[in-house]
């Protein structure tokens, strides 16, 4: 089952699609796909809904021309796990993690996988980082071994974490939040696709293009951790909540790694994961 919001920015209705291209009204089962949805067992009762023949069905022209907004609305956090591909930590220069490391994105970067992505003033080095970003359903704390760090995920989605890296690395005042943080430095989407269609996020491939030049092609097998390795230790630290983000690492392949140049007004990035839908977001300066 795959979620989405369309319409303007504060003003989308939600969305169920199926695998098949079929699309249906969500608003009579909720307003919006948000926190509050998906802790009200939403994804369940979405899914109910559907096979009982009670959400209306959507014509292809209900949906042609509309922008396709983040496929969660709201979000209470979006965090962040870095190197988490050997090889993009060795492009960074620096060694593979021995844990997993966070760090914070401010929630209202979030946008569409469509929406344009603002250059920020007086930037000289911002990044592409295609990601799968982790959609969490049920509030998470202190799992254990016996737990099952999966079943408290809602879902998965396709996320590019844009990074200004003079912001990031250069004058950081020791983090990295500076250069994650800028605004619209988070597309998303444009699906949250539930887990029954992903049954193993470790066996996806992601890549990026920049102006139709590719630039990053891996796998999520490559993760030094792991999508259920992550979800628990965070849940160590501090308390997932329905709605939260994790973006969960990029591959090499980024500018950073000195062999493409940065973004530019007007530079098209595209990001893509298999099963999970593409991006495209085009360039503006701030």
């Amino acid at each position: 089952m795959r979620l989405m919001r369309v319409g303007p920015p504060g003003g989308e209705r939600p969305v169920l699609g199926t695998a098949g291209g079929d699309h249906y009204d969500l608003a009579g089962l909720t307003p919006d796909i948000d926190p509050a949805f998906l802790a009200g067992d939403g994804i369940e009762r979405a899914r109910e809904a559907l096979a009982e023949g009670r959400l209306p069905e959507l014509a292809p022209a209900d949906l042609e021309g509309q922008r396709i907004g983040a496929p969660v609305a709201r979000p209470g956090a979006v965090l962040c796990i870095g190197q988490n591909y050997a090889a993009h930590a060795a492009e960074s220069g620096a060694p593979a993690p021995g844990e997993p490391i966070l760090f914070h994105k401010s929630p209202n970067t979030v946008v569409g996988p469509r929406d344009t992505v603002l250059i920020p003033r007086g930037s000289r080095k911002t990044d592409w980082e295609v990601e799968l970003t982790v959609v969490v359903g049920r509030r998470a704390r202190y799992l254990g071994e016996d737990d099952d760090p999966l079943a408290y995920v809602a879902g998965y989605a396709v996320g590019n974490d844009v990074s200004e890296r003079a912001f990031q690395l250069e004058t950081p005042g020791g983090q990295w939040s500076k250069g994650k943080s800028c605004e619209t430095f988070n597309p998303l989407g444009p699906w949250l696709v539930t887990p029954d269609e992903i049954p193993d996020p470790q066996a996806l491939r992601l890549r990026s293009w920049v102006n139709g030049e590719p630039r990053q092609d891996s796998s999520s097998a490559d993760m030094v951790f792991g999508v259920a390795e992550i979800v628990r230790h965070l849940s160590q630290y501090l308390v997932l909540e329905p709605g939260d983000l994790v973006n969960t690492g990029t591959p090499q392949g980024v500018a950073l790694s000195g062999r493409f140049p940065y973004l530019a007004a007007g530079d098209v990035m595209e990001m893509e994961i298999a099963g999970l839908g593409r991006h495209r977001s085009v360039c503006a300066d701030a």
